[in-house]
């Protein structure tokens, strides 16, 4: 994938934390900072972990928001100390580099059975006769097979071409995504169209999905809507295509050089962090469904996977969790 050299920003707080810190190489004595890029599975892990690494642990735990590129020059830099999903292929070989040249270290896989790219929903393709919806293409199984169909995705702001739901400006799959649109040349046949946020992407599916009507765009697993219906993912037809990187890929978990330094047993705990894409659909699902905030779903997860997670911490951390559960 072409490097490119990005501007890049976090958010004030960051600045404000450093300056509490009183070094611009370490947060050493003030919170551990979590990296928050902005998707919901995220998020949800963020909050189980500064459950654990504040109640388990004793540390100050906090997230900040900001541009992939921002996150990982604020990992590099000590500024930033955990991020729990690395989406290692969306960042191409400068995530690997960084791991070779000891930028950051990698202590974990935190899940691989994800999933990533173009989707429609399932009744597009097999039709559902509960509801009465014949499939409108039957065909359509590899983005090659888009240029046929562009009418059906119709843009309802220019009619002369489809739409496709495209991914944030900002993260970096976008880029991946739409240089892929334009080496296959869909750009002749469909307009890309970038969502201001993730919730923008879920309710423009959603919508679609409760009407019966067509939809296609990116999302991902882990994510509710992906948990809540019944999606098809538009492939590769092979191996070499320029979205072939896309698809199922090890999600790390990565930490800053210095937090071994100064919060080891938060790094060890980290190293046996390990969960799935179930998991994350479950809790997102939950937030969904229930109205529930981050911090309430990230508790009931500590309640229900009490044998998952007791695996990863020490048992004076175990203790201590489970009592501010109570």
């Amino acid at each position: 994938m072409t490097k490119k050299k990005w501007t890049y920003w976090i958010f004030g707080a960051s600045l404000m934390l450093l300056a509490a810190c009183g070094s611009e190489n370490t947060n050493e004595g003030g919170a551990i900072v979590l990296a928050d890029n902005g998707w919901d599975s995220l998020k949800f892990h963020n909050a189980v972990a500064e459950f654990i690494i504040s109640n388990g642990y004793g540390y100050d735990a906090e997230s900040i928001s900001g541009s992939t590129a921002a996150i990982m020059s604020g990992i590099e830099d000590q500024e930033i100390n955990i991020q729990m999903e690395v989406w290692t292929q969306n960042l191409g070989e400068s995530y690997f580099e960084g791991l070779e040249n000891g930028d950051y270290q990698k202590v974990s896989v935190n899940f691989d059975d994800n999933f990533q790219g173009l989707y429609v929903p399932t009744y597009m393709i097999e039709g559902d006769p509960e509801r009465g919806i014949e499939p409108i293409t039957p065909d359509l199984e590899y983005i090659t097979d888009l240029p046929e169909y562009w009418e059906i995705f119709e843009d309802p702001d220019d009619s002369s071409k489809g739409r496709i739901i495209g991914s944030i400006s900002g993260w970096e799959v976008d880029e991946v995504l739409y240089d892929g649109i334009i080496e296959y040349g869909l750009d002749e046949y469909y307009n890309y169209f970038r969502p201001g946020s993730e919730s923008a992407i879920n309710i423009s599916l959603s919508d679609a999905y409760e009407n019966g009507d067509p939809w296609i765009g990116y999302n991902y697993e882990p994510n509710w809507v992906m948990g809540m219906y019944d999606m098809t993912p538009i492939i590769e037809e092979t191996e070499d295509g320029p979205l072939a990187e896309m698809g199922a890929q090890d999600i790390d978990i990565i930490v800053s050089n210095d937090l071994e330094d100064w919060a080891p047993e938060v790094v060890e705990f980290l190293s046996n962090y390990e969960t799935s894409s179930e998991i994350a659909n479950e809790a997102l699902q939950y937030i969904q469904e229930e109205d529930a905030s981050i911090e309430e779903t990230a508790e009931k997860f500590l309640n229900d996977y009490e044998d998952l997670w007791t695996e990863w911490v020490t048992d004076e951390a175990e203790e201590q969790v489970k009592a501010a559960l109570e």
